[in-house]
């Protein structure tokens, strides 16, 4: 199975990188770095079976399936993640931990299988590096919301 792991230090308190992280109306605004993405049906709770809606490409309808697995704000959210109906999910977890320096998020993706899911976590891994990196700091440093 391919996994992979992002860190990022943010200089902001846990709450407010909580936020960012779990408010429909700021997710897209960090992840359209990628390509984009909407959650639809989102809420922080286990069972909650929600849809990140992006730009369609060729061979994918531009929808992530996904359902909370776990959740204890403001520290822990996980979540199964497929790009088709019919695939074996993956799983998102995303630690916030408290640091002198503000807030530290772990975001894994791990149970890639197969081939497919080999090249496919070296793709997500590259988007999600540049939103982390990109966009989710830029969401943070707006004081508007």
């Amino acid at each position: 199975m391919s996994e992979f792991e992002i860190v990022r230090v943010y200089p902001e308190p846990r709450a407010r990188v909580w936020r960012a992280l779990t408010d429909p109306a700021l997710v897209p605004r960090w992840t359209s770095t990628g390509r984009g993405g909407r959650p639809e049906g989102f809420a922080p709770e286990v069972g909650t079976r929600f849809r990140f809606i992006g730009r369609p490409v060729p061979g994918w309808d531009g929808i992530v399936r996904c359902e909370i697995l776990a959740a204890d704000a403001p520290e822990l959210l996980s979540f199964s993640w497929r790009n088709q109906e019919s695939d074996e999910p993956s799983t998102v977890t995303c630690h916030l931990a408290e640091t002198p320096d503000g807030t530290r998020l772990t975001y894994r993706h791990t149970d890639f299988r197969g081939v497919g899911g080999f090249f496919m976590a070296r793709l997500l891994h590259r988007v999600r590096r540049r939103m982390l990196t990109e966009g989710f700091p830029e969401v943070l440093a707006d004081r508007g919301w």
